[in-house]
C-alpha cells in the first residue's frame, strides 16, 4: 500500500481554514483508491478548539504543537512515507516546514508541493527574489495546485519547476448535497465567506452594494470577521457557520453568492470550494466574473455570472424562485458528472503512478 504524509493547515477544522473542504474531499477520495494517508496539522489559530469533524477513519491525523521543536519532530517522520506532500498556507513556519520535510524524505519518495492558493503564493515569490521557496521548488518532483490554469503553470515553470499540474476544487457528494430548507436561513441572497483583506472590496461591490440597491430583498452573510462591518439593515449577520450547516445554508435561500478573492479573480481559472459546495447542494449560484468559469459551469444555465453589484441586483429582480431552482438542478447534474473529488483523485492517482513508472 502506498503511503502519503500530508502536511497542511487543518483537516479537522474549517475555522479560518478555507482549504479544509478541499483536503477532506481529495484525501478521502485518495484513501478510497487504496492510499494510506497521515495528515499533519499544527495546533494554531484556535483551530483545535473549533473542530467541526472528528478524526476520520480514512486518514490518520497528527496534531502537533505550534513550536519549532514539534515541527522538526513531525517533519522527520516524512522519511517513512512513499509520497511526501507539503501544502501551502499551513500557518506556522511554512518555509521551515517545506525545507525540513523535503530534506527528510527518503530517496525515491515522490516529493510534492501542493499549492491551495497559487495566486497568493506566486505574488509572495515575485515580491522576494531571495524567498527560501525559490531554492526548494526546483528540486521537487511536482507542484500541484487547486486552481490557476495555464497562467499559474507558466509562472511555476519560470521558477524552475519541472512539472506543475492543476488539480481543481471539486464536490464531495457525501458531504455537500441537497437537504430540506431551514427557516433560519431564509433570504433572497446568502454569502458565506470569512473576511479577508483581499476580498473586502469585492464583497462590498457584489454583496453590500446590491443590498443597498434592493432594500426590499433580504440578505444573509456568514463567516468570521464581519461583526464590526457596517451593513445595510436588510443584511443579517450569522457569524461563523459550522460545516454541518453549509448544506442548509445553500439549499434555503433563493440564491447564493460566490465572491472570489482579488488574486484569484485576476488570475482566473480558480473556482473556490464554495462554487462546488453550492452546486452540490443544488443551489442557484451567482458568481462574480473570473476567466475560466465556463470550464466548470455553463453561464446562464448552470450558474449566473455578474460583473458588478448592479448586475447582482438585476439578477435578484429578474430571476424567479422557480427559475433559480432549475439553474440549481442543472448545476448539481453537472458537478456530479464532471467535478467530484473522485474525478480529481483519479487524476492525482494517474500522476502518482506515472511518476513511479518513470523511475522504474
Amino acid at each position: 500500500m502506498t503511503t502519503i504524509a500530508f502536511y497542511g493547515s487543518s483537516l479537522l477544522s474549517a475555522y479560518w481554514n478555507g482549504a479544509a473542504t478541499y483536503y477532506r474531499g481529495m484525501l478521502r477520495a485518495l484513501a478510497a483508491k487504496g492510499y494510506d494517508i497521515t495528515f499533519y496539522e499544527p495546533d494554531v489559530y484556535d483551530r483545535q478548539a473549533n473542530r467541526d469533524i472528528d478524526p476520520p477513519d480514512w486518514c490518520r491525523v497528527v496534531v502537533y504543537d505550534g513550536t519549532v521543536e514539534a515541527l522538526e519532530r513531525v517533519a522527520a517522520e516524512a522519511a517513512r512515507y512513499d509520497i511526501v506532500v507539503k501544502a501551502s498556507g499551513v500557518g506556522f513556519e511554512d518555509d521551515r516546514l517545506l525545507a525540513s520535510v523535503m530534506a527528510a524524505a527518503k530517496p525515491g519518495a515522490l516529493r510534492i508541493f501542493w499549492d491551495v492558493d497559487a495566486p497568493a503564493t506566486l505574488a509572495e515569490l515575485r515580491a522576494a527574489a531571495d524567498h527560501p521557496m525559490r531554492r526548494v521548488l526546483p528540486d521537487l518532483d511536482m507542484v500541484l495546485t487547486y486552481g490557476g490554469g495555464d497562467p499559474v503553470v507558466a509562472a511555476y515553470r519560470e521558477l524552475g519547476v519541472g512539472r506543475c499540474i492543476p488539480v481543481y476544487n471539486a464536490l464531495d457528494p457525501d458531504t455537500h448535497h441537497p437537504v430540506d430548507p431551514d427557516p433560519r436561513f431564509a433570504c433572497d441572497l446568502a454569502f458565506l465567506g470569512n473576511r479577508l483583506p483581499d476580498r473586502d472590496a469585492r464583497v462590498a461591490e457584489f454583496f453590500l452594494h446590491p443590498a443597498k440597491l434592493a432594500p426590499e430583498q433580504s440578505f444573509l452573510i456568514g463567516g468570521s470577521g464581519w461583526g464590526d462591518v457596517d451593513m445595510p439593515g436588510n443584511i443579517r449577520k450569522l457569524g461563523h457557520v459550522r460545516t454541518a450547516d453549509h448544506n442548509t445554508l445553500n439549499c434555503t435561500p433563493r440564491m447564493v453568492l460566490n465572491v472570489a478573492r482579488d488574486s484569484m479573480a485576476v488570475n482566473g481559472f480558480s473556482p473556490a470550494t464554495r462554487v462546488f459546495e453550492a452546486a452540490g447542494a443544488g443551489a442557484c449560484l451567482i458568481t462574480d466574473y473570473w476567466e475560466g468559469i465556463d470550464l466548470f459551469l455553463k453561464p446562464g444555465e448552470e450558474v449566473l455570472v455578474a460583473r458588478d453589484g448592479q448586475e447582482v441586483a438585476d439578477i435578484l429582480a429578474s430571476v424567479s424562485r422557480e427559475r433559480a431552482q432549475q439553474i440549481g438542478r442543472a448545476a448539481l447534474r453537472r458537478v456530479l458528472a464532471d467535478h467530484t473529488y473522485a474525478n480529481r483523485a483519479e487524476q492525482a492517482h494517474a500522476l502518482f503512478r506515472a511518476h513511479a513508472e518513470e523511475r522504474v
